[in-house]
């Protein structure tokens, strides 16, 4: 046994069931270092924007090495979300989490020293380099947090906790870009504004030492003993009785260890198919639209978009929100499936209205990124509810690592197609790309409301 798994869950002497209040205040901490995490996230992602004028002057760099270093994090992120759910499906998630938020911290701190040391290679690739290993960070972030919450949380409670996350990287993202330009105005370097995560990260860092293991995680491993005593002092009372019953027979079963070959066995390819396809289908449209809202108005007659670009996210976040909200009370399958539909019709329309009045075009493009933003909620608490335990970290790193694909491809090649194609059959492409994430839904999108992880990982696995 590894020292890393032999370590997990060792937090375990108190086995008493606690009181609610102390489970109460454990849920809270639990959610508040997940929901910083993701806030982190988007500060990370959003920070870098503002400055990259300042940074190309500074390091004396083209527009092809400007791209690459915003674009680094993205890079990471392909790679940390899948290699993260490996590890915490075999290690644990107690220690992925810390060390996840200690690789942050240990890069978000190097970035107040690119090119100013002699120690490092061409300041351009280093400031390269630890992007990339942000991007690593925050990969894993997806394919370690979000199973830790989800096998935590009480089932009353998964899907607004879980949703509320995604709150907190549209926020993270805001911030980002509010602080950036404030601390430019004051004449800050700018490494000093994308080291600023450094203060972000270290307190997060803290605040999950002495998190403990996931019960769940401990019972595929056939520790019965340390998952009920976890259970029984952190977590509510009927999802501790779930976890008892999940527990039963364990020890007499062999050791599972999750591998990627699992994601495509009999039981599991349909929740893989559904999840990568669904968060892919989600992200690909928005991140064209959102990241290049100024080009796309503009080609609708609406000057320079700015106004209408901050609209576009401010309706994304009240999407997120409201889904959050609403998630745990009207259920998944309504809040995602109609609403994908919605989208597929608005940018059918954008692209076949071709002389459509301009408010009628921002309306349009206003209501898409409000159902998107909430069905696309969805894609943190799908994959923690549908993958079973054993692959519950692998399953969302691969469809988080998916959907960067298709985010990479629409940022990317929206400007080509638009020089190329044209507006209108660029908007009728990603009303096709929405088109297949409705219908894929549509198929197998389950519902999950209310029911325990050990029922929701059962939907699919038929």
């Amino acid at each position: 046994m590894s020292s890393l798994e032999s370590t997990a869950g060792k937090d375990t002497a108190g086995s008493s069931v606690s009181t609610p209040g102390f489970r109460r205040r454990f849920l809270f901490r639990l959610t508040a270092v997940l929901v910083g995490g993701m806030f982190l996230d988007g500060y990370i992602l959003g920070i870098i924007g503002p400055v990259t004028g300042l940074i190309q002057d500074d390091l004396q760099v083209n527009d092809l090495w400007i791209g690459l270093i915003a674009a680094g994090t993205l890079f990471g992120i392909f790679v940390g979300a899948p290699v993260g759910g490996w590890l915490t499906d075999k290690f644990g998630r107690k220690p992925m989490f810390l060390i996840d938020m200690g690789l942050f911290v240990l890069a978000s701190f190097l970035q107040f020293f690119v090119a100013l040391g002699q120690f490092f290679i061409t300041s351009a690739i280093q400031l390269l380099i630890i992007r990339f290993l942000m991007g690593i960070a925050i990969g894993g972030e997806y394919s370690i947090g979000m199973p830790l919450m989800t096998e935590f949380s009480p089932a009353r409670l998964r899907g607004r906790l879980l949703g509320a996350a995604l709150v907190a990287w549209y926020v993270g993202f805001m911030v980002a870009f509010i602080v950036a330009h404030a601390l430019m105005d004051a004449g800050v370097n700018w490494r000093i504004i994308i080291g600023s995560s450094t203060v972000i990260a270290a307190g997060l860092f803290l605040a999950r030492l002495g998190l403990p293991e996931s019960p769940r995680w401990l019972i595929q491993k056939g520790r019965r003993d340390e998952a009920l005593s976890i259970a029984n002092k952190y977590m509510d009372v009927l999802e501790a009785a779930a976890v008892t019953r999940e527990s039963e027979g364990c020890d007499k079963k062999p050791v599972v260890s999750g591998t990627f070959s699992m994601l495509f066995n009999k039981h599991n390819w349909r929740a893989t198919l559904f999840t990568a396809g669904f968060w892919f289908c989600a992200v690909t449209p928005y991140f064209a639209i959102a990241t290049f809202a100024d080009k796309v108005l503009k080609q609708y007659g609406m000057g320079e978009g700015l106004a209408s670009g901050v609209g576009l996210s401010a309706l994304a976040c009240l999407g997120v929100l409201g889904t959050a909200l609403l998630l745990d009370k009207l259920g998944r399958r309504v809040l995602s499936v109609p609403t994908q539909w919605v989208c597929v019709v608005l940018l059918a329309v954008i692209g076949l209205w071709t002389g459509a009045p301009s408010i009628a075009v921002l309306t349009m493009f206003l209501a898409f990124s409000f159902f998107n933003a909430g069905y696309t909620t969805l894609t943190q608490v799908y994959p923690g509810e549908v993958f079973p335990t054993e692959v519950r970290g692998i399953g969302t790193g691969f469809a988080a690592a998916f959907s960067r694909i298709g985010a990479g491809m629409g940022t990317f090649l929206l400007p080509w197609s638009i020089a190329h194609l044209g507006m209108s059959v660029s908007m009728l492409v990603a009303a096709g790309v929405a088109l297949v994430g409705a219908a894929l839904s549509q198929w197998l999108a389950p519902e999950t409301k209310g029911r325990t992880l050990a029922e929701t990982a059962s939907t699919l696995a038929h």
